[in-house]
């Protein structure tokens, strides 16, 4: 059930949420963490659409911090606290999980977040189906920009790791006298073929 489903993918980020703001609040300056609201199954049987969620509801300018297109630049993303700490919180999920698992469509009123979604790299990451196209990551290891709030938990610039693999992968023809080191910069991941998933949302 589709329904099912979104209460599966609300609650497993708002897992992650939680640990990132365990991992960020006690660093100074930091500040508040975005959080992710919890999201519950009813089950009405005498009803016609037998399953529903319930939340709280969010009062005030409703924001997408995060796009699925990457065509559209979203400003309040990039010049508020809270679109922010959604990007830096993208990324530290993306390197918690080895860039296997992304939390996608960050949006919500201030620092609660609401109709979150997830993309997988592989199917079944940890038992974990995702409700995005695994291409969510492949656009936000190409367009992600660090912050400080990026630098203040201590995250790896994707810019870097990404010019690197393409730097090895263009270099084929010539022989390197340090080609070894230039294999090495290259995770063995990238070279194995992936498992792809589309799922429809």
């Amino acid at each position: 059930s589709v329904v099912i489903q979104e209460c599966y993918v609300q609650n497993t980020a708002r897992e992650y949420a939680k640990l990132y703001a365990a991992e960020a609040e006690p660093l100074e300056g930091f500040g508040e963490v975005p959080e992710i609201i919890p999201i519950f199954l009813i089950h009405r049987p005498a009803n016609n659409i037998p399953y529903a969620t319930v939340e709280e509801e969010l009062v005030g300018e409703f924001v997408k911090y995060s796009v699925k297109d990457g065509k559209e630049v979203n400003f309040l993303r990039r010049d508020s606290e809270a679109g922010q700490k959604c990007c830096t919180f993208q990324h530290w999920v993306y390197e918690k999980t080895n860039g296997n698992l992304l939390v996608t469509d960050l949006q919500g009123v201030g620092m609660k977040l609401t109709d979150v979604g997830i993309a997988t790299l592989a199917k079944g990451y940890k038992g974990f189906k995702g409700n995005c196209s695994f291409s969510f990551i492949e656009q936000f290891r190409a367009l992600h920009q660090c912050n400080e709030y990026c630098e203040m938990l201590g995250l790896k610039s994707l810019r870097a790791t990404h010019q690197k693999q393409r730097k090895a992968t263009s270099t084929k023809s010539k022989t390197l006298p340090n080609s070894s080191a230039v294999k090495k910069m290259v995770p063995k991941k990238a070279r194995e073929p992936r498992d792809f998933i589309s799922s429809e949302h």
